[in-house]
């Protein structure tokens, strides 16, 4: 009697690779929004998204549930995207187009549970974008607040083709917005940039990290959620600062060690760090461009010592040319630009040191 086919006891291999039922599923377009400069380092990361495809950039399909888009780190939100065949905005109005509007918007309010809406598109404030306005908010049921808005709508001419686009943030809040945010501080570093600079400065296990002045902890934090370490440590000479970085990793469910102390002072030994990471005083929220002037090579002197025969100092400032002119007059570091960026109206840039 023949014996009945089993893969377990033929000791054969199928021939035909495994597929992953998911990627035959139906896909959504999406586009993530970055800050400039950052690019790069959102694109690394998108590729590491499995069931992502096509991917151009910053554009890309992907089936099923957004939830882990949503857990992307380098970039400030992500947009599903649909587009139409028509001329000009105002062909949206049209029974068919607007209908298929409100269902492709109504999907995305169903995920994310916005609660309000605003249009961002070049005229807005004209008669066709407010008529578009009103239509869907009679027909999602959901208000218009043209200025905080949770469901943002950009509104432009598509992307490789005659019609127009309509781009539907996922999530109220930016994913920047980070869920550990509960305390804020002014000139607090955003939590795109501590990541992008975490991943170009190098993440390393073994590594014994410090974060002077850490302010409200985001670049403490951003490390703490990237994976295992070997010791992290923070310091400011603010009380305020530490709680603040208290209160924010007890959100993240991370603990730190963290103290009120200066970090030009520390009494710590010397070599008692592998990484060091620092967004020092950019001189307008925190700081001042005089004061700046003599932080700044006390600073590279003392992280010096604090770091480890082959220590790395990762450093970000929007005191660009005070930085370079104190690096140029210096022997002691090796550096490089890791990258510069746009972010709320300035342009910080961060730099890896390594030691000589």
């Amino acid at each position: 009697m023949p014996r009945p086919h089993s893969s377990r006891t033929s000791g054969r291999k199928s021939s035909r690779p495994a597929v992953d039922y998911r990627t035959r599923q139906p896909a959504s377009l999406y586009e993530l929004e970055v800050l400039p400069g950052l690019e790069q380092v959102a694109e690394t990361e998108l590729a590491g998204v499995a069931l992502a495809r096509d991917i151009h950039g910053l554009r890309f399909w992907y089936p099923g549930d957004p939830e882990r888009l949503t857990r992307l780190r380098a970039a400030v939100a992500v947009y599903r995207v649909h587009s139409w065949d028509v001329p000009r905005p105002r062909g949206l109005l049209g029974n068919q187009q607007l209908g298929e509007l409100l269902s492709y918007l109504r999907g995305v309010v169903e995920y994310g549970g916005h609660r309000s809406f605003r249009i961002s598109a070049a005229g807005k404030e004209s008669a066709v974008m407010q008529r578009l306005a009103e239509e869907i908010q009679r027909g999602l049921e959901l208000p218009h607040d043209p200025a905080e808005g949770e469901l943002v709508l950009r509104l432009r001419p598509e992307e490789n083709g005659p019609g127009w686009e309509v781009l539907a943030r996922l999530t109220p809040r930016p994913l920047s917005a980070r869920a550990w945010r509960e305390c804020n501080m002014s000139g607090g570093l955003n939590a795109t940039i501590a990541y992008a600079a975490h991943k170009l400065a190098g993440q390393r296990d073994e590594d014994r990290i410090f974060n002077p002045m850490c302010g409200s902890g985001t670049l403490l934090i951003e490390r703490a959620l990237m994976g295992p370490y070997d010791a992290m440590v923070g310091v400011d000479i603010s009380e305020s600062a530490v709680e603040c970085t208290r209160t924010n990793l007890k959100a993240a469910r991370k603990e730190v060690e963290v103290a009120r102390i200066d970090a030009l002072q520390t009494g710590l030994p010397a070599r008692s760090f592998d990484l060091v990471m620092a967004d020092l005083p950019w001189g307008d929220a925190v700081g001042s461009h005089r004061s700046n002037t003599a932080l700044y090579p006390a600073f590279l002197t003392e992280m010096h010592r604090l770091t480890s025969k082959r220590g790395r100092l990762c450093v970000i400032t929007h005191e660009i040319k005070l930085l370079e002119g104190v690096l140029r007059e210096q022997t002691a570091w090796d550096t490089r630009e890791l990258f510069q960026a746009y972010s709320g109206g300035h342009y910080p840039k961060a730099y890896l040191l390594q030691k000589r």
